[in-house]
């Protein structure tokens, strides 16, 4: 594809993305901004909640990863449906029972002001930094594609990608994701199987003859119950997903936006556990993609590249897609899924700062309407600013294998919100509150050191994603040492 072709695919999708934003966010007062005025109809939510947790790195990555993972991915998948089954049946009741807008509004009512900030600090910095990653791996997409062949800066392409985020959450913040996230979803799930259909009839299968395809190659390997090592092992894989899951979907206030925008609780649980369930076939789309790819890349040589170590995996479905071999419409359905995954993925995070920073960091009580609405526009551009700058820095940098960290980076920031959140939920008792940021930085400290001395200190055994649960585990044992008697001050 040339980049003229890209570009007017690109402003054909935003075109549609403004008009729907538009229609759904001009009346949003600042309850619509934030959790939707809760008149969201549950499936609405649960339809754009499947789009909504697949963002860019997804929609590249895993097709490019079975080389070396095959499907193993979909163990981790299996932990992320268990995950969202305990969040539609712990958290979703109780934070509707205590009517909340923003879920860490919870860790002050549960132990105090210091444990609240805390919680709203380590969220602003997880879900900055894993956005600005996600973003960035598009923003090298577009360059190949679009910026270097017109001679344009990077930094032009991150004002341009950042400023088009902003634009289409400006006015309706939650209320408008609900419909944008409905749109993603369908291009994304309709690139993805076209895709497949036209790289399937090239390489002249059948549907039985594509899934016995499938089904008989070394790529699609699910299930890894033989070595404890392995990256790969099950037990690893599924611990990790469902506690992520609960991590990143049900104390994230990105995620749980969308599910508190529910008519009533029953509805949001009936949200989590459609979208959870689809969640996993939408995965295996992917995963079946990446066969078919390396299948066409191996018939007419195109990933020399990959195979021989110089190119990444990533690099594997933006090279065949816009391959001259196909019509232009696979090149098209491939621009549309990756900017409709990476832009509403990155829209909902720019909400979610937002809200919480207005409301958790800086305060919004007591506050009148209209001066709120001034505070959340000021935050809302300083959020898209802070991250266009954390996407320039990850480039200069210059290490795209950033990317691949985005797990390991939710295990050390997401673990303190889990463990608090646990701990709040299963120990019925008050902690000395402010000391709680102490042990929220200690126990990722202890994860680290962990982490570099596993393989030395425990026989070859080396710490994956579940880092995370150790990471919650160590801010649970620390709260303990921090329960005080109910008499005490």
């Amino acid at each position: 594809m040339n980049p003229v072709s890209v570009l007017i695919t690109i402003a054909t999708y935003f075109a549609i993305l403004f008009l729907v934003s538009y229609i759904a966010g001009r009346k949003a007062d600042n309850e619509g901004f934030f959790v939707g005025n809760r008149k969201s109809s549950w499936y609405v939510v649960a339809f754009a909640m499947i789009g909504s947790s697949i963002s860019g790195v997804t929609f590249v990555s895993v097709p490019g990863m079975v080389a070396v993972s095959g499907f193993s991915y979909l163990q981790m998948v299996l932990g992320f449906v268990a995950g969202q089954f305990l969040i539609a049946f712990v958290l979703v009741p109780l934070f509707y029972r205590m009517n909340l807008v923003s879920i860490y509004e919870y860790l002050e009512n549960r132990f105090g002001m210091s444990s609240y900030k805390t919680g709203a600090w380590f969220f602003f910095i997880s879900k900055m930094l894993g956005a600005a990653v996600r973003l960035f791996l598009v923003c090298l997409t577009l360059q190949l594609l679009v910026f270097d062949p017109l001679d344009l800066p990077f930094i032009l392409n991150v004002i341009v990608t950042v400023a088009l985020v902003w634009l289409y959450t400006f006015q309706g913040g939650v209320k408008s994701l609900i419909w944008t996230d409905s749109l993603k979803t369908f291009c994304l799930v309709v690139s993805v199987v076209l895709c497949i259909y036209f790289i399937a009839s090239d390489l002249d299968l059948s549907f039985g003859g594509m899934m016995t395809a499938i089904k008989d190659s070394d790529l699609s390997r699910m299930f890894y119950f033989d070595e404890i090592n392995d990256k790969r092992y099950f037990f690893k894989q599924f611990f990790a997903g469902m506690f992520t899951m609960i991590a990143m979907t049900g104390l994230d206030q990105d995620m749980m936006q969308r599910n508190l925008s529910c008519k009533n609780f029953k509805d949001s649980q009936k949200n989590m556990i459609t979208s959870g369930i689809s969640q996993f076939f939408v995965i295996l789309l992917f995963l079946m993609l990446g066969v078919l790819l390396y299948m066409y890349g191996g018939r007419y040589g195109l990933l020399q590249d990959v195979i021989q170590g110089d190119m990444s995996s990533d690099k594997v479905f933006p090279l065949i897609a816009t391959n001259s071999h196909f019509p232009v419409i696979v090149g098209i359905l491939f621009i549309i899924g990756l900017i409709s995954s990476a832009y509403s993925a990155a829209g909902s995070a720019l909400t979610a700062l937002t809200t919480s920073f207005t409301v958790d960091v800086l305060g919004i009580r007591n506050k009148k309407e209209e001066d709120v609405v001034k505070l959340r526009k000021r935050v809302h551009l300083g959020m898209a600013v802070i991250m266009g700058v954390v996407i320039i820095v990850f480039n200069i940098l210059n290490d795209t294998s950033v990317i691949d960290a985005v797990y390991t980076l939710a295990s050390y920031t997401y673990g303190p919100i889990l463990g608090l959140f646990a701990f709040g939920i299963f120990v019925k008792k008050p902690v000395r509150d402010r000391f709680v940021p102490l042990v929220a930085v200690l126990s990722p400290f202890l994860c680290l050191i962990l982490q570099k001395h596993s393989k030395a200190w425990f026989g070859g055994y080396e710490f994956s994603y579940e880092l995370l649960i150790l990471n919650a585990l160590f801010t649970f044992v620390g709260l303990c040492l921090l329960i005080k008697d109910r008499t005490a001050g």
